[in-house]
């Protein structure tokens, strides 16, 4: 059973910068493809980032340029890089698995971690 633990987030001044860590376990993380999906207060879960099981990678637009997403199979992590952060970055960042492929919809995703809280805020 693959199980994944979110650590990194906190709170952080608008332009910091954050670094999100998804740890795994119980799989070989080669095999799967590991995303980033986020959501505020009120809104609906979204896609913000994926990187394949051949490390093919995919943002969203309103993080593209200023988020990195890396992976380290050897560590079964994979990390979120996040620059110039903005308010609205504002949420609980889940990370999420599926086997080989990334999906874009939270629904296409297998499996979920509990989430951590990034505040962006003066």
């Amino acid at each position: 059973q693959l199980q994944l633990v979110e650590s990194g987030g906190g709170l952080v001044q608008p332009g910091g910068s954050l670094r999100l860590s998804c740890t795994t376990s119980g799989v070989t993380l080669d095999d799967y493809a590991i995303g980033w999906f986020r959501q505020a207060p009120e809104k609906e879960r979204e896609h913000v980032s994926c990187i394949s099981s051949l490390s093919r990678l995919y943002y969203a637009d309103s993080v593209k340029g200023r988020f990195t997403i890396s992976r380290d199979n050897a560590n079964n992590t994979v990390y979120l890089q996040m620059n110039s952060l903005k308010p609205e970055d504002t949420a609980v960042y889940y990370c999420a698995a599926s086997f080989f492929y990334c999906s874009g919809y939270s629904q296409g995703m297998d499996y979920y971690g509990k989430g951590t809280l990034v505040t962006v805020s003066s």
